[in-house]
């Protein structure tokens, strides 16, 4: 019976036990979380010099477990502009761990797994602080100097499982500004053990503003410093380093994205401890003055790397192209668009690096660039191929009187096998010149010294009426015939050169002199009649010796052929003269050249016109076909100075508009486009600094509809002045005008191209035979076959 009773006694005692100790548990858990949430608001700031907010805390100090709910935590009170309890510097939607109570006991702290729910995370760089600088300050251990004593047991930490999910991170630079974030963040890693030196890690994220996508992961070694990453990325939007290219420049417009496949191992402590491999791929590059104007883009670039390792001095890499590479250079009355852009001599960029106070990540990427690739010519390198397909290279001139534009397109550029242990690196090119003629080179070159290579290059079928923006400019007379060709062979072994150097001009003319105050004088007839030769050719062989830093010129050709032109040319006179009637015979039988702004016919052209009026009125089955051929370009041009010219001659002169004279009209056309009182009064009007060309002010001033209405108007003009003849004799419906096609002619000047239908002028058949003939005798019998290849240029 007692032992009952004690039995009895027993089991209420554990239950009484085991109940307060529930309840004790349940008391310490309801209790310890407010106690928490409580504690940690309130001393934040004291201890972390942050305000922390929370909606509510879990804390089990018997599983270890704890949980945060709504985490929010402040800028510091310190940092500059930022009021702490307005800005937030991080924040989370769940902040979770697991602690491993048991070995606290052994002062080991050890996390065994860490979730981070939709963090937001917010940096603000301040030049090269942080806003997170003082947390670093705060938790880095204190070096004091003590009494050597033996040394407590170490508190060791492990964190074993982290993973921080659809986090979005913010970067903020108000100086420059930048303002870039990153979203659907998800970062996993297995942690790391307080016994073990590495730590890996993997992420994926997306570009916040734009598209784009990041993945990879990353192994450190924290004592040796030591990585080893690998990371793809797809598409991914570069637009936000526009912002840091505003630090760098005056204006500017930037796109591109990225794709990458890169893997790489090396040393953080050393720039140079790099070895990489994989691809990357620049697309849809543009960096101009705006989104319409680029000076620089490429539709691709490709670098495909097998091996790169700067402190090896190894650079092996499979393939580097370009697509459609676009590069614009222009010359303007001050500057060029490069020093408009980045300063006088790149004062602009200068600036950038000297400020070493102000982060700008474009210098940050040049100067880790610059340490890759300085050793590039003194490693083993090799590219086994190198492309640019479909490259553009233009060129415009507004710092003369009139534009100048020249454009290498479509260039492509091959070479295989780029390898310093080769005796010979090969480059082939081949490009169109644009509005006409071809290129084409090759270059062999001996890649252990750059003084030792052969150069061959090949110019044909340019017009030397493309010129003409520099002969008015500098001679007053332009050329309405012509074609270049230019044949080059350059042999160069130790810097010691042996060059031959061929130019021929073929059929050069001029024009009529253009008088007005934008050209100078030099007597282009008289060289003219000196350096052509008896077959209406310039045809020079330029030898040039010495060596690269002092080549000779040698133009003992040239020499000898200006004597010969003094004393056995004039004897050729006569049949000089019978080639050139013949050659205007032709041309205007075939076509009717309009000066620019030329609306009626000039006293030759009438006669020409009557001469086919009387061919339509004598041959009853014959029938002509006009083709208008307009230089729209250069006839906008043309009219963009001369009616802003006007204005500005009405407002010096206090004259009406409607007394504009005949006489006055020559004297506009005669003022210079780059009068500094008349540059100064349309700088004023347009009021743009963005506009740099006398050509882009002068149609912003005058509008371009204005514009386009007188290129109508004169075409209107130029047809009714040629179709007023055959009106008059009943024959204009045997005249078929054809729709005028804009391009840029040959011979420089808009003009009618004509064909005939049914019987052709006799005049022009006995003109193409004794042209013939004329070809054929001794003069011009040697550029015969030239000739035939350019006999459709006009």
């Amino acid at each position: 019976m007692k032992i009952k009773i004690a039995n009895t006694r027993l089991k209420k005692t554990l239950i009484v036990v085991t109940g307060a100790i529930i309840v004790t548990i349940v008391i310490v858990i309801a209790l310890i979380s407010p106690i928490a949430k409580y504690l940690i608001e309130k001393n934040s700031e004291k201890y972390s010099g942050r305000k922390i907010v929370m909606s509510w805390i879990y804390v089990n100090p018997f599983t270890g477990y704890v949980h945060i709910s709504n985490l929010k935590i402040y800028e510091s009170k310190k940092l500059p502009g930022y009021k702490t309890g307005d800005s937030l510097f991080f924040s989370a939607k769940g902040v979770s761990a697991n602690f491993a109570m048991l070995k606290l006991l052994s002062k080991t702290i050890e996390i065994t797994e860490a979730s981070v729910d939709q963090p937001k995370g917010i940096i603000i760089q301040m030049n090269k602080k942080m806003n997170f600088t003082d947390l670093i300050k705060l938790f880095t251990p204190k070096k004091t100097r003590t009494i050597p004593s033996p040394s407590p047991s170490p508190v060791h930490f492990s964190i074993l499982k982290i993973r921080i999910e659809n986090g979005t991170f913010i970067y903020r630079e108000d100086v420059t500004p930048i303002n870039y974030f990153i979203k659907d963040v998800i970062v996993e890693s297995t942690g790391k053990r307080w016994d073990a030196d590495t730590m890996a890690v993997s992420f994926s994220f997306s570009s916040g503003p734009a598209s784009g996508t990041a993945k990879g992961n990353i192994t450190i070694n924290f004592k040796t410093m030591d990585y080893r990453v690998a990371g793809v990325i797809h598409k991914f939007d570069l637009k936000f380093m526009e912002q840091y290219l505003k630090g760098l420049s005056n204006y500017g417009n930037f796109s591109a994205n990225l794709d990458a496949d890169i893997k790489s191992t090396g040393n953080f402590k050393d720039e140079e401890d790099i070895n990489a491999r994989g691809m990357l791929m620049l697309n849809d590059f543009h960096f101009g003055k705006n989104p319409g104007d680029d000076y620089v883009s490429c539709e691709k670039m490709v670098l495909k790397i097998d091996e790169m390792c700067p402190k090896n001095h190894m650079y092996i890499f499979d393939s580097l192209s370009m697509t459609h590479p676009f590069l614009k250079y222009e010359r303007y009355d001050y500057l060029d668009n490069l020093q408009m852009m980045f300063g006088k001599n790149g004062a602009t960029i200068s600036a950038a690096y000297a400020d070493k106070a102000r982060f700008n990540l474009i210098i940050e990427i040049a100067d880790y660039v610059k340490v890759l690739a300085k050793n590039f010519f003194q490693s083993d390198y090799k590219i086994n191929r190198l492309a640019i397909y479909r490259g553009d290279l233009k060129f415009n001139d507004y710092a003369i009187s009139e534009k100048f534009s020249a454009d290498v397109n479509p260039l492509f550029v091959t070479a295989d096998s780029i390898n310093k242990n080769h005796k010979r690196v090969t480059v082939f090119l081949k490009s169109g010149i644009q509005p006409y003629g071809n290129f084409t080179a090759t270059l062999s070159i001996n890649p252990k010294n750059k003084g030792d290579f052969d150069l061959g290059c090949t110019i044909q079928k340019v017009p030397a009426a493309m010129f003409n923006p520099y002969l008015v400019t500098y001679t007053s007379y332009p050329l309405d015939r012509g074609t270049i060709e230019f044949r080059g062979s350059w042999n160069v072994r130790n810097g010691i050169i042996q060059s031959v150097n061929h130019l021929v001009i073929i059929d050069p003319r001029r024009t009529k002199r253009i008088r007005n105050k934008d050209t100078k004088w030099i007597p282009i007839p008289l060289i003219l009649s000196l350096i052509r030769e008896r077959g209406n050719v310039i045809d020079y062989q330029i030898p040039i010796t010495g060596n690269l830093k002092d080549p000779k010129f040698h133009l003992h050709d040239v020499l000898v052929d200006l004597l010969e032109n003094i004393f056995v040319k004039p004897a050729t006179g006569p049949y000089r003269m019978e080639v050139k009637n013949m050659e205007v015979e032709i041309e205007q039988s075939q076509a009717l050249s309009w000066k620019m702004r030329q609306g009626s016919l000039l006293p030759d052209q009438e006669k020409f016109v009557k001469t086919l009026i009387d061919f339509l009125v004598e041959n009853p089955d014959a029938s002509i076909n006009v083709y208008p051929m307009n230089y729209a370009e250069k006839e906008k041009e043309h009219i963009q100075f001369f009616e802003a010219k006007k204005k500005y001659f009405i407002l010096l002169q206090n004259k009406n508009t409607h007394v504009f004279s005949v006489k006055d009209s020559l004297k506009v056309d005669k003022m210079s486009v780059k009068d500094s009182v008349f540059v100064h009064y349309l700088s004023n009007q347009v009021n743009d600094k963005m506009l740099f060309t006398i050509q882009e002010k002068c149609n912003k001033f005058i509008g371009s509809s204005m514009v386009n209405n007188k290129v109508s108007q004169l075409n209107k003009q130029r047809e009714e002045a040629f179709m007023s003849g055959f009106r008059q004799k009943s024959v204009q419906n045997r005249v078929k005008m054809n729709a005028t096609e804009n391009n840029i002619p040959y011979n420089g000047l808009s003009y009618y191209k004509l064909t005939y239908k049914g019987e052709v002028p006799e005049a022009l058949i006995m003109a193409y035979r004794k042209m013939n003939e004329l070809n054929g005798e001794v003069p011009r019998l040697k550029y015969k076959n030239d000739r035939k290849k350019n006999k459709n240029a006009l």
